[in-house]
């Protein structure tokens, strides 16, 4: 097995004849690109770091926005020669990955609930519309972080599962005040809510009267004189707890609350069931489990052996569910990553999204600030900050773009014609002492020159120059200029940035 060298050169940047490097150990800071429609940044900087990242046998996972974006990494993989290690997850492809499944074997008992709930809600709040903030958004989050909680746990103690399937019928039929409630309770016991409820209380009472079989006899008597039977029995069966915990929230919690907010939180939580529940998502996510041989054929950790996931479900295809499926897998990747344990022959892996506006959640930020230590590259590509600030959403998008963004430690820019990316370049770069020279001429009687020089502060990069950079193309001679900037570090010509011209026809 290869050691790997996090000092090894992973790229060498050129422009005229000064030569610096950018290392794996560079590359695990993390990688944020920006340029416009047009500006070469795909096929610049894009391009060169994932062929360079291939060849040092990097694995990872690629999100997709368009549909071209598969046919770009066949090639990379093909210019690398890892044609053997790229898989491909997509509709009416031979993989699929069971993310519940997943998520159930690689939890303990203890946290499997906290897991399954931190996926979902992450993945669906990722999707939720963008608005300016209401002051009750944190109520709607906990009111929908406990029926998922609810949902899953009842799921589990009826069936001793989780899936969509399951999950989506118990919610469609969550009674929606005490009257529906009682009615159910007399005539409705063929619903899957009711039937889930019955089911996980027959499975609890067996495991009641297990325990208490093991009782000794004078310390039954003694529960029965003192009244504690009940409050032993919810201390000494774990799931007996928790059936309770999950009755109250159902019969007493949720369906007293307005008609308002319980229907906001049970169509946001099935409206994303639903999506899994079609294709192709059901096919690839869902429909597998563990009655099949394998119940996935692709999983996070198969990058950690070398294989390039590309998920090939464009969002601009298949739109909110090509996204929602997309950001089952990132956030599936982030947690394997951040579990597994490093080496020096761990491999490095990487994080690719292009077009990442689509796939931006709050959380990438505190993976951000970890996961160097687990080896994993961090590539992000978009148009200019406006689209973050429009994704990330909420009165403090601004704020939390610029933590974001902070946590990203090399910065490129192509050529851009948004003010606002280039004013944030431009300041990011920098000022640096100039001369001002002045001249004063006195024509008068006595004829006389001057000349005055100072020092005043002026920004290295103004932000117009990023307009001109070159794009490519064959008037260019495919020749993509971008300017590279790294913080806390200082390239050979003493600046914390430079300028780099990438080759569009970069093949070896």
């Amino acid at each position: 097995m290869k050691k790997f060298d996090l000092d090894e050169p992973l790229i060498e940047l050129v422009n005229g004849d000064k030569k610096s490097l950018f290392t794996i150990n560079t590359s695990l800071e993390g990688t944020q690109v920006f340029g416009s429609t047009g500006s070469g940044k795909s096929t610049g900087a894009g391009k060169t770091l994932a062929v360079n990242m291939l060849k040092k046998k990097f694995g990872g996972i690629v999100l997709c926005v368009k549909k071209d974006e598969v046919s770009a990494w066949k090639n990379y993989c093909k210019i690398a020669g890892r044609e053997s290690d790229l898989v491909i997850l997509e509709p009416g492809g031979k993989h699929y990955f069971n993310f519940l499944e997943y998520e159930t074997k690689s939890s303990d008992d203890n946290i499997l609930t906290d897991n399954i709930l931190s996926l979902l809600k992450t993945v669906i709040a990722s999707g939720e519309s963008k608005d300016s903030g209401r002051e009750n958004d944190a109520f709607w989050s906990s009111a929908l972080d406990q029926l998922i909680a609810n949902v899953v746990e009842l799921s589990f103690l009826a069936f001793g599962k989780v899936s969509v399937d399951i999950m989506y019928d118990i919610v469609q039929t969550i009674p929606s005040d005490k009257k529906d409630l009682e009615t159910g309770i007399k005539e409705n016991r063929q619903k899957p809510f009711y039937i889930a409820f019955e089911k996980a209380q027959r499975n609890v009472d067996s495991l009641v009267k297990a325990w208490y079989d093991t009782v000794p006899q004078f310390h039954k008597d003694r529960m029965e004189r003192d009244g504690t039977l009940q409050e032993t029995i919810v201390d000494k069966v774990p799931r007996a707890r928790m059936l309770k915990i999950v009755d109250q929230f159902f019969m007493e919690t949720y369906v007293t609350l307005s008609d308002k907010t319980r229907s906001i939180v049970t169509f946001s939580f099935s409206g994303f069931l639903f999506r899994l529940l079609r294709e192709p998502a059901y096919s690839l996510f869902c429909k597998h489990s563990s009655f099949c041989k394998h119940s996935s054929t692709v999983l996070p950790e198969h990058c950690f052996e070398g294989k390039i996931v590309v998920l090939n479900i464009p969002v601009k295809e298949y739109q909110k569910v090509g996204r929602d499926c997309q950001v089952i897998f990132k956030y599936a990747f982030q947690k394997a990553v951040e579990k597994r344990s490093i080496n020096d022959y761990t491999r490095p892996v990487f994080l690719w999204s292009d077009e990442n506006q689509f796939f931006l959640m709050p959380e990438d930020t505190d993976f951000q600030t970890t996961c160097r230590s687990s080896r994993v590259a961090c590539v992000y590509l978009t148009q200019n900050l406006a689209n973050y600030y429009a994704n990330m959403g909420g009165i403090k998008s601004e704020d939390r773009v610029t933590s974001y963004l902070g946590s990203l430690n090399t910065k490129i820019f192509h050529c851009n014609a948004d003010v606002g990316t280039n004013k944030y370049a431009s300041e990011l770069i920098g000022e640096d002492k100039v001369e001002d020279v002045s001249k004063s001429i006195n024509k008068g009687r006595d004829f006389s020159q001057g000349r005055n020089t100072s020092l005043k502060l002026e920004r290295i990069v103004r932000p117009e120059h990023f307009a001109k950079l070159k794009s490519g193309g064959k008037k260019n001679n495919f020749k993509v200029e971008a300017y590279m900037h790294r913080q806390g570090d200082v390239f050979p010509n003493g600046q914390n940035h430079r300028k780099i011209i990438f080759n569009q026809n970069f093949n070896s």
